[in-house]
């Protein structure tokens, strides 16, 4: 087994393989800011099979999401509270692709390639998110990584996080009216 397969596996079961360094690490983090830039992968297994390149125009930042359900926003005319329907509400999103957009609207000048997890507590989740400057020479004259240079990826569904809240992961019998997209197949007849 290579080196990268003994850390894939490690991966597998944080709390145990790496106990008081992942503890002290999600201290750290907890009061480090929601965004913010990283010089090297923390799961450096992960982030090269998703893409990442050690060159200049590619960029590794955490993000910081907190976890559970999401509140609406408290309706100002009069109905009971029950029927409110501000608690209990589950975005479609999952949480990967919520840090995916966070962390693109906060570098505009960047593109997400792609996203993965690195750790989580009661209260928060952390995603490592790859991301690359299309204006930049190396990333330009790279072919696999010049290919992913498009306007706003994350906000069309465009990452893996995406497509798999999309329904794209499906396939053939019973996932007909996924493609192009469920809004594109609305309107069409049963």
């Amino acid at each position: 087994m290579g080196f990268y397969k003994y850390l894939r596996d490690a991966w597998k079961k944080p709390t145990k393989n790496f106990n008081e360094q992942y503890k002290s690490r999600l201290i750290e983090w907890r009061k480090q800011p929601s965004t913010v830039k990283v010089d090297k992968p923390t799961r450096l297994d992960k982030a090269h099979s998703l893409g990442y390149k050690a060159k200049q125009g590619v960029v590794i930042v955490r993000q910081k999401v907190k976890k559970g359900g999401r509140k609406r926003e408290k309706p100002t005319m009069g109905r009971k509270p029950k029927k409110s329907g501000r608690v209990k509400y589950t975005p479609k999103k999952s949480l990967q692709l919520i840090a995916e957009e966070r962390t693109s609207r906060k570098y505009p000048n960047l593109e997400v390639m792609n996203s993965y997890w690195v750790g989580s507590d009661g209260k928060n989740k952390w995603f490592e998110v790859i991301m690359i400057d299309g204006s930049h020479p190396a990333v330009i004259n790279d072919k696999k990584l010049s290919e992913i240079i498009s306007k706003r990826r994350v906000h069309r569904g465009l990452t893996s996080a995406g497509k798999k809240a999309r329904g794209l992961r499906n396939k053939g019998k019973g996932a007909e009216k996924m493609r192009p997209s469920v809004r594109a197949n609305k309107g069409k007849a049963k």
